[in-house]
């Protein structure tokens, strides 16, 4: 029997053109800046394969401490591609789904900020109210009320 080296998952990267914007966005959301730096040197570019590379990153965690996103804005090399506003149907890495409370408040709140709604929040029997937005950047956001812990 093969043995299961997987522990946990790190984190979920993100390439934004403004890392101001995405931190404010992601903070409004409710994720904490646990911190922000440069990555930077050949060593990084060696794990990514752009080699030379210099990135400005912030991490942000969710309340319970468990999940991370990485938002990352690249100074060299430049970026080549833009997928962030891709529809729902779209190859790849899509979007980021999160648990929230009071999903008709907190979509008010983000639409306020710049945020807007993809289609409609609905309801899925009765289990979960859930919706998509695209928030800042045009990301795509999932947003997921869980109903039977009310």
């Amino acid at each position: 029997m093969k043995k299961n080296n997987l522990l946990s998952m790190n984190n979920v990267g993100i390439v934004v053109k403004s890392l101001d914007d995405a931190i404010s966005f992601f903070m409004e959301l409710g994720l904490k800046l646990e911190g922000r730096g440069m990555v930077e040197g050949e060593w990084a570019g060696k794990v990514t394969g752009l080699g030379n590379q210099t990135v400005e990153i912030a991490m942000m965690v969710t309340p319970d401490g468990h999940s991370r996103l990485e938002l990352s804005r690249f100074l060299t090399p430049a970026t080549i591609s833009d997928h962030r506003t891709a529809p729902v149907n779209s190859l790849g890495y899509l979007r980021v789904m999160f648990a929230v409370d009071n999903i008709d408040e907190l979509v008010a709140r983000l639409i306020k900020n710049g945020a807007e709604l993809v289609g409609e929040i609905v309801q899925y029997e009765n289990v979960y109210r859930l919706c998509y937005i695209r928030g800042v950047e045009g990301l795509l956001i999932g947003l997921a009320e869980e109903l039977s812990k009310k």
